[in-house]
């Protein structure tokens, strides 16, 4: 039997009803920015492990296709709004992953895309004080910006230019971990901090920019594959999978650890050989295309994930040489044309720096 209760979304001071379906004793899940390319992964980790979801997403960057088959699951819930203006339920956790995390997606948004981080941290921060419920933050590796440091550890504090054409996402991601921790130390919330490095899988916008889904675009199409630089600055990539894995057991982890943490695959690659990787899976010759290096591209970036492995037991298991053929098959069944760009900036040099 459903247990059916009524939730609301504050939005400029009005009270906007819904109703959900809550199934009685099941925990209560809100994943914010939950119809995107991580979101909607832990969606369906969160729906097939018993909880009760309500997926939170404006859906500039998240994409409904992405929940589809979710719709009618049981504990289920979509909710359209956008995590600048304050929202409400009662949940139990509360896994905030909601921020365009492209370069394209944040240069044509600059000042929504710092709002986002901010604000969508900030109301996450108040329904978690109000409810009690335990807040998990999704941050990035992008908080080191181009690091001097190698591989790079939580205790690092970074490079990063903050008036450059990227700290609209870095400062961002930076100040919404300043909040957790801020929140953390006045009310005594529940808070969980993740920084996440370069993940890619099934789902991915084929047009958000990141090399990953540039190269596999392009490949599948029959394109050249665009490398910006000579090709050798380096990066770390982690499959969906074992990212959200990750999470659940961070999630579950003791009350004191509250991260930050890294997680990512620590096996490093230069972009040519990526390149050559999708080529070789795509079953296509690797056309090279090179152009300029973008401002504030990160030369190297490799986690160090020592923390993870002795606190979570965690560490990625998925290689490219299984996960980059998933992801490709997953492209071969999607229709470009129902993933528009959701920016005229994606195709532009700056987009490859994630």
């Amino acid at each position: 039997m459903f247990a059916v209760r009524s939730l609301a979304v504050k939005h400029g001071g009005s009270r906007a009803l819904l109703r959900s379906a809550y199934t009685r004793g099941m925990p209560r899940s809100l994943v914010t920015g939950g119809a995107g390319f991580l979101g909607s992964h832990l969606c369906d980790s969160l729906i097939a492990s018993g909880h009760s979801v309500i997926c939170l997403d404006n859906l500039f960057t998240g994409n409904r296709q992405n929940i589809a088959h979710l719709d009618g699951k049981r504990g289920f819930t979509f909710v359209h709004h956008d995590v600048v203006h304050p929202f409400d339920f009662d949940v139990d956790y509360i896994w905030n992953m909601a921020c365009p995390a492209a370069p394209g997606h944040y240069r044509y948004e600059p000042v929504k895309t710092m709002m986002t981080s901010v604000l969508g941290a900030l109301h996450s921060l108040q329904l978690a004080h109000r409810t009690g419920a335990r807040l998990l933050h999704a941050s990035t590796s992008e908080v080191y910006g181009d690091p001097e440091v190698h591989p790079q550890p939580e205790s690092y504090r970074g490079n990063v230019n903050p008036i450059g054409p990227r700290a609209c996402y870095d400062e961002g991601k930076r100040a919404a971990e300043t909040l957790c921790f801020d929140y953390r130390r006045m009310h005594g919330t529940s808070i969980k901090v993740v920084r996440i490095f370069n993940t890619y899988g099934p789902r991915m916008h084929p047009y958000d920019g990141r090399v990953v889904s540039n190269f596999i675009r392009q490949a599948v199409g029959g394109e050249a594959l665009t490398i910006f630089g000579d090709g050798s600055q380096t990066r770390s990539f982690c499959y969906v999978d074992d990212l959200v894995a990750g999470f659940r057991l961070m999630m579950d982890s003791r009350e004191d650890f509250t991260g930050p943490v890294n997680m990512g695959n620590p096996h490093e690659f230069t972009m040519l050989e990526l390149a050559h990787a999708v080529a070789r899976d795509a079953g296509c010759t690797a056309q090279i295309e090179h152009r300029a290096l973008p401002m504030d591209d990160p030369l190297q970036r490799q986690p160090d994930i020592t923390l993870a492995q002795r606190e979570l037991g965690w560490s990625s298991t998925i290689n490219i040489e299984e996960g980059i053929p998933r992801t490709i098959e997953w492209f071969r069944t999607i229709r470009l044309a129902d993933y528009p760009p959701p920016s005229p900036n994606v195709m532009q040099p700056e987009t490859q720096a994630k």
